[in-house]
């Protein structure tokens, strides 16, 4: 085994228990005590770097959040492993205008609904993927298909930027979603579009805005499945082969985080609230009353049947350049070690 200085991490805007485990310190402990030190993705000055964030690059590396650049990156060759999985359900709807006719699911059919598109983005267009997974899941619940409405591609030249500072932010972390659609939206070039999340609740709520579909704690996971459902913890091959037990000791101390969010359901909230830049009211109100109770590590049958489900519409929609095996990305070894050794 090579000796190890440091090792990359990176964490999406979203609820998930790494993000929690590094706001209490948990995981920059967990490596000091191995002589590590970690270091931010997101937070490095190097564009390389940042992009690792989405393509998963670096050597000694680990991520959690939504499943789409994962499983691009995967399905473009990168060798990683999901080593655990967290499923916390959150809001997803169709938003229309008042006034606009539509009030219900089935009045989409013949009508415009926006979707947002980098057409120059090198990397996984994640954010055009999500749209349109809403949008098949809320069009299939009323028996109508995307031939049924007319898509509204918003083509936008800004990269994904995720550099923290970035002047064009006006001080906060990062560039808010949903601005393209909701200037279409204004602009009468749209009749609806996809928000989830507290992001897309906030801004439902600014704008007063008709919950035409809501489908994100729906009882068919095949409907509720989407970029953040479910959130995959995620390390390269290397830094599994070659540190086992750092790769456990991080599934470890990540796991610990669903008993404390379980005994400390406020903080856990205010915690979410600050990664994702939004008040804690909108955490409850979009996450709903228990999302306290579901930041759990899993690798339940279920979680790796979503993202086999999810797989398939990626690679029919085109978003992955090829097809792969979930269940051989799957790697039960840390989870199953570090059980054993929170049971002892």
């Amino acid at each position: 085994m090579s000796s190890l200085s440091s090792v990359w991490y990176t964490r999406c805007p979203a609820p998930t228990p790494l993000s929690i485990a590094h706001q209490l310190g948990w995981i920059d402990r967990q490596f000091e005590a191995a002589g590590v030190s970690v270091r931010s993705i997101r937070d490095s000055k190097d564009k390389a770097v940042r992009e690792s964030h989405f393509t998963h690059a670096l050597d000694h590396s680990f991520r959690q959040g939504g499943n789409i650049p994962p499983l691009w990156a995967r399905s473009g060759g990168r060798q990683t492993r999901v080593v655990g999985i967290t499923t916390t359900d959150e809001f997803q709807a169709i938003i229309a205008l008042p006034g606009s006719g539509i009030t219900k699911g089935a009045d989409l059919k013949g009508r415009r609904i926006g979707v947002p598109r980098k057409p120059n983005e090198e990397i996984v267009d994640f954010q055009r993927a999500t749209a349109l997974k809403g949008i098949v899941s809320a069009l299939s619940l009323e028996g109508l298909s995307p031939g049924d409405v007319e898509l509204v591609y918003l083509d936008s030249s800004e990269a994904n930027l995720i550099e923290r500072g970035n002047a064009a932010f006006l001080g906060l972390k990062r560039r808010y979603p949903y601005g393209d659609e909701l200037l279409a939206l204004a602009g009468g070039r749209i009749d609806a579009f996809f928000v989830k999340g507290a992001e897309g609740l906030v801004l439902a709520n600014q704008i007063g805005a008709v919950v035409v579909s809501e489908f994100g704690f729906h009882p068919d996971a095949k409907i509720r499945i989407n970029n953040g459902t479910p959130r995959p913890l995620t390390v390269d091959l290397k830094f599994l082969d070659e540190h086992f037990d750092l790769v456990t000791g991080l599934v470890a101390t990540v796991a610990r985080v669903a008993e404390w969010a379980e005994a400390n359901p406020d903080e856990a909230v205010r915690f979410i609230a600050n990664e994702i830049g939004v008040g804690e009211d909108a955490i409850w109100a979009a996450n709903g009353p228990d999302v306290h109770r579901h930041l759990t590590v899993a690798l339940d049958d279920d979680q790796v049947a979503a993202f086999d489900h999810f797989k398939q519409f990626l690679l029919e929609w085109g978003f992955i350049p090829a097809d792969f095996d979930v269940h051989g990305w799957i790697d039960r070894r840390p989870l199953e070690a570090a059980s054993r050794k929170a049971a002892a």
